[in-house]
């Protein structure tokens, strides 16, 4: 290498190092939030011992087992290990890991090339040129020559445009995962109202053979009355009419059931035909806990996977501001080659065999500065897009959390006069019985206590299961915040397994990425 060269090659990578430090583009800050300084319910509603809800903030339990229900705790750590749907979103953090180390890997050189060959030349015996140079000496029948080289190009991070680069790659690693808590999120509380479901339908089911039976021991009493002349055919009728309605709303009861079941099989990505033995005929509700931690709405900003990955969206996209601005600007880059040429491989390696060359420079697109400035104003229109759809984000988390709570509560009140009303219900059933049987009583009296009865029976069913399924929206709307114990690695041991027979991931796929919530 001469002394100009070396010269020229000192003079830009100086220039590098005084100017490596220059980033053009904005520095990511967090945006601003709307601020919300305490839960109102939407209902005017206090936070107290009387609602149920403290500003405590939630503690490290998952929330589903407050319902002290084990069945429903198995189903959601089943669900953990063989979901498809949040094993590709695992999938995907690790994909944006492997594009993080691409970006990462433009920081240096970005050409990196070995070569080698081998050149065998025969020339024609018939050639009259080539018959003089070789009779005197200047040239034989045949050339070899044999050389092998390493060849590098490395373009500056002057401006910061591939500093930049990742940064945008890291922000979409962490907006990955923050998908995958939105995706365990979103399962755990679909699993629990599923389940709602369930025991709501086979309570409903359990009601309407109950009713059914009583209807059926009425119907058979007015049969024997009519025998006797103490009732009419109308009676015989009504009472037929209620009982057989009353059958009837059993299949329509059963195949919503079956429904149900095949869901949880779909959430378990399991095959259906399974989850009716495995949940067996226990018709009971979990346990709705006596108080429940709910925190202020700050948490919210915290622990709402949406939220976190909305806001990885808009720093990711930041970043492209800057990748772009630095295409205003010129690249400088250098590139260069060396390595050993001769006439044999015996010789590739002696004396005045290294050949070489370095060459610094620089492009400039400025002819074009209208279509790159136009880019530059394309990527901050997306990151001002990213912004207020994060804000956005915000404030339907909020919305979330308030007609959850606002539902959880009002359906708490329905419950107690629901329960009231099934209980006089009852009560006034087994009276009109006893009157009917005295004679005291007409049969339409019992035919309207008996309808009476199924009807508040199933909308008490149905207030229960309102009950939990909005407690279940309430703890999805603040965003579980609680990492379940069993998620390891984002991918099940199956997952990671066909990973690796395929490529070799390393330390990249051997080791749990990230936390959840």
């Amino acid at each position: 290498m001469g002394r100009l060269q070396k010269a020229r090659l000192w003079a830009v990578l100086g220039s590098s190092l005084l100017l490596g430090g220059c980033m053009v583009g904005p520095d990511f800050e967090r945006p601003e939030a709307p601020i919300l300084d305490s839960w109102s319910y939407g209902a005017d509603l206090p936070i107290d011992s009387r609602t149920g809800f403290t500003t405590r903030s939630a503690n490290s339990v998952p929330w589903w087992h407050v319902f002290r229900d084990e069945t429903l705790n198995g189903l959601i750590a089943q669900a953990y290990r063989q979901n498809v749907e949040l094993q590709a979103a695992g999938v995907r953090v690790y994909q944006a890991r492997a594009q993080l180390g691409i970006a990462r890997g433009e920081l240096f050189p970005q050409v990196q090339e070995i070569n080698g060959g081998s050149k065998s030349i025969r020339f024609s015996a018939q050639d009259p040129s080539i018959r003089d140079l070789e009779r005197v000496g200047l040239v034989n029948d045949h050339i070899t020559r044999v050389s092998a080289g390493f060849d590098a190009a490395w373009e500056i991070d002057v401006w910061g445009k591939i500093r930049r680069d990742v940064q945008s790659a890291d922000a979409n690693l962490k907006a990955n995962i923050a998908s995958y808590d939105d995706a365990l999120v979103t399962l755990t509380g679909d699993i629990a109202a599923t389940y709602v479901t369930v025991r709501e339908l086979q309570q409903l089911v359990a009601t309407a053979r109950k009713n059914a039976a009583l209807q059926k021991k009425s119907l058979d009493l007015t049969r024997l009355r009519l025998e006797n002349g103490a009732a009419t055919k109308l009676d015989v009728d009504e009472a037929t009419v209620l009982y057989n309605n009353t059958l009837a709303s059993i299949p329509g009861y059963e195949a919503e059931l079956a429904q149900a079941y095949n869901a949880l099989s779909l959430l378990l990505s399991e095959p259906p035909g399974k989850m009716k033995s495995r949940l067996g005929r226990r018709a009971r509700y979990p346990r709705a806990p006596a108080e429940v931690a709910i925190g202020v709405p700050a948490d919210l900003l915290r622990r709402r996977p949406d939220i976190r990955y909305a806001e990885y969206v808009a720093a990711a996209q930041s970043a492209q501001i800057g990748v772009a601005k630095a295409d205003l600007y010129p690249a400088f880059s250098i590139s260069g080659a060396i390595g050993v040429s001769a006439d044999d491989f015996s010789n590739l390696f002696g004396n005045g065999t290294a050949t070489g060359f370095i060459n610094p420079g620089f492009s400039w697109n400025f002819l074009n500065y209208g279509r790159i400035q136009n880019n530059v104003r394309v990527q901050d229109a997306e990151f001002q897009e990213t912004l207020l759809n994060y804000k956005n984000t915000v404030l339907n988390a909020y919305s979330e959390v308030e007609n959850a709570l606002t539902a959880f509560l009002r359906s708490k009140q329905e419950a107690v006069y629901l329960r009231r009303s099934v209980a006089a219900a009852r009560s006034a059933v087994s009276e009109v019985e006893a009157q009917y049987e005295d004679g005291t009583a007409s049969y339409n009296r019992v035919v309207d206590a008996q309808k009476s009865l199924l009807v508040a029976e199933e909308r008490l069913i149905a207030a229960e299961a309102n009950v939990l399924t909005n407690l279940i929206a309430v703890y999805k709307g603040l965003g579980g915040g609680w990492v379940p114990e069993n998620v390891d690695g984002l991918i099940s041991e199956e997952t990671r397994q066909q990973m690796a027979e395929r490529t070799r991931w390393g330390k990249l796929l051997e080791k749990p990425v990230g936390n959840s919530g």
